[in-house]
């Protein structure tokens, strides 16, 4: 019986070491694989962006060659097999003989920067996810004890990734329990603890910067009831980007020819561009603009009318982006919807209401409850925001926002993009 327990305690000290090297593992490589696509993306994103101001023409042009080039690398290298987005994390987890195959990771990493860069408007939170989750896949095919730790070790590899994009281990832990596993155990915080830690800590040391440099200095009670009216808000907003993605992509299944498809998705994007640059690529460089915006307090029916336009189109171009063969997901295009939500509410309150309120507090916050309702995620959401502006002074007032948000989107429509699936049109 001794002998028994001292093979038993042996076993479990092999188990837990080989966890810890391959947890590690995947926290660098997911990190590492993160910090290379935000930086590619940003670099090209900025250049091709710039040339479009330079000539408008280019507005026409990028789409169609980036879905394009997206079609034939498909057709050619990736085994003619389109992506899925998270909903391929959630059939592998779900199954015990399907993995996910390690040409996931190249393509959703060229897939995701190749649609971004050449305007398509959606963002690589997406394919960063995927393709750190393949990272965890395919770790735990390596050794046969790793096998009943599959769901653990795609966790990790996500949170690693997360927490390479965001800045913030606990977004990178939460979006792991929150949308992917669903439920926690001992291997699960061992191995997202110490992946999310060495994630971290490679941000730290190539001195990743915050996306938005936002200076916020306080939060005002009486603020409070417009709060809660943009976390309503944000949570009907939701669900119209959630019922665009689901009814365009049903639309375009209608479509037999990928080429009929990009063709039409390249329009239809493209008019869009023409009218309002700002929802090219992830649109980060349009919330940055609306950041210095919200410094001004200028109040005008020109810049009213052209928030409200970005605010209805936003879903319907990352709806037909992705439709028409993107590859992205609704991480980017919800913050921008959040940002300009809440600038839009600030400035019509101060403005007709007299209210006082903070534009910038009120963009962060809208952040983060657009993101909560659009995945049903409100802690991932707090974190995530707090991460991306690196300030937890609005930790509070987010928290309380991302809950109402949450579950207004869920009162009306209960489902996410990443829990119902889309059939054809009839």
């Amino acid at each position: 019986m001794n002998d028994l327990s001292k093979i038993k305690k042996n076993y479990t000290y092999i188990v837990l070491q080989k966890l810890i090297i391959v947890s590690l593992l995947i926290g660098f490589l997911s990190a590492f694989l993160g910090i290379s696509l935000k930086r590619i993306t940003e670099y090209y994103e900025h250049i091709f962006f710039a040339k479009t101001t330079e000539n408008t023409l280019f507005f026409l042009i990028f789409p169609f060659i980036g879905l394009s080039v997206i079609y034939v690398l498909r057709e050619y290298l990736f085994k003619k097999k389109e992506n899925k987005g998270i909903k391929e994390i959630f059939e592998s987890t779900a199954s015990k003989k399907k993995n996910l195959p390690m040409y996931k990771i190249p393509s959703h990493f060229i897939n995701g920067l190749i649609t971004v860069a050449f305007g398509g408007s959606t963002g690589i939170e997406v394919s960063t996810v995927v393709a750190t989750a393949t990272i965890g896949s395919v770790a735990q095919q390596k050794e046969n004890l790793f096998r009943k730790y599959k769901t653990e070790l795609i966790c990790a590899g996500v949170a690693g990734g997360v927490t390479a994009l965001f800045g913030s281990p606990f977004a990178g832990i939460l979006f792991a329990l929150e949308v992917i596993s669903r439920k926690v155990n001992k291997v699960f915080l061992l191995t997202n603890i110490l992946a999310v830690t060495v994630a971290f800590g490679l941000v730290y040391m190539l001195n990743e910067e915050p996306l938005f440099a936002i200076n916020i200095t306080t939060w005002n009670y009486a603020a409070i009831p417009y709060f809660i009216l943009l976390g309503i808000l944000a949570g009907v907003n939701s669900v119209y980007l959630t019922k665009c993605v689901m009814l365009i992509k049903a639309s375009f299944l209608n479509i037999k020819k990928q080429y009929t498809k990009i063709i039409i998705g390249s329009v239809i994007l493209s008019t869009a561009l023409v009218i309002f640059p700002q929802l090219y690529g992830d649109g980060y460089h349009a919330i940055s603009e609306i950041i210095y915006h919200s410094d001004r307090n200028t109040f005008s029916l020109s810049l009213i009318a052209t928030v409200i336009g970005i605010l209805i189109l936003k879903p319907i171009v990352t709806s037909v982006t992705l439709a028409a063969g993107g590859d992205g997901g609704v991480f980017a295009p919800s913050l921008f919807i959040g940002a300009f939500l809440g600038f839009l509410l600030a400035t019509l309150m101060n403005t007709f209401f007299n209210a006082g309120v903070l534009p910038i507090n009120f963009m962060v916050i809208g952040m983060a409850a657009m993101l909560s309702a659009s995945i049903h995620a409100p802690f991932t959401a707090l974190f995530l925001v707090c991460g991306l502006v690196n300030d937890y002074t609005l930790f509070f007032p987010i928290l309380v926002v991302c809950l109402i948000s949450k579950y207004t989107s869920k009162l009306i429509y209960p489902y996410t993009v990443y829990s119902i699936a889309v059939v054809p049109t009839k």
